[in-house]
């Protein structure tokens, strides 16, 4: 685990890249929305990994908090100002709580607690279904950008992560490019879950009508 930079270093840092405040919210509102998507995910398929990098999210946005409260600190030039930067840290706050809450989600999985008969009859009831799948070479998904393929309209399920490799990709932009190898984490309906699912193995060649 790495260890938290310290307010020197953060406070360096945000001087020379010029972050501002409004990309640190952007920032923070992106990760804290991908831990409540992974943090489900995690809860309905009972997988530590995705529990695990909710972990490690919660962690950013320990960071990314300490960089804005410094921001608005080298902001304020008299109380007026601070008045105004107020509003931000409290959005900021805000979207640390949608964090925290996310992270006690998982801590459930992480006890290995999810497999209680209560807890997964409450589960299997949700009209939402979590899949998680792999894009095959010989899929047609393999190649094409989330906006050519208008997987959303299509197939009605959102995709909220990307494994590729080691790394993640959480909400995936229209221009993202699927690569054979991909696994997908997707929500919607049972059944279109399975049209995904056939498009990512290849069984499906054709998408839409």
């Amino acid at each position: 685990m790495d260890k938290i930079e310290t307010v020197e270093e953060i406070s360096d840092d945000l001087v020379e890249e010029r972050k501002s405040a409004k990309e640190i919210l952007i920032e923070m509102k992106n990760i804290s929305e991908a831990m409540m998507d992974l943090a489900y995910s995690a809860l309905l398929l009972n997988n530590k990994e995705l529990a695990e990098i909710v972990v490690e999210l919660e962690e950013e946005m320990d960071v990314l908090k300490y960089e804005i409260e410094i921001k608005a600190m080298l902001a304020a030039r008299n109380r007026e100002d601070a008045e105004d930067l107020t509003g931000i840290l409290h959005v900021a706050a805000a979207a640390e709580m949608i964090s925290d809450a996310a992270s006690d989600i998982v801590e459930v999985v992480l006890r290995g607690e999810a497999d209680h008969p209560l807890l997964r009859g409450m589960i299997t009831e949700a009209d939402e279904v979590i899949l998680k799948t792999q894009i095959s070479k010989s899929s047609i998904l393999a190649g094409k950008s989330m906006l050519e393929l208008r997987l959303a309209t299509h197939t009605g399920m959102f995709i909220s992560a990307i494994r590729r490799g080691k790394k993640w990709i959480h909400r995936p932009n229209k221009g993202f490019k699927f690569q054979a190898g991909d696994i997908l984490l997707a929500a919607g309906s049972k059944e279109n879950a399975e049209i995904l699912k056939k498009l990512a193995n290849g069984k499906i060649k054709k998408i839409g009508h």
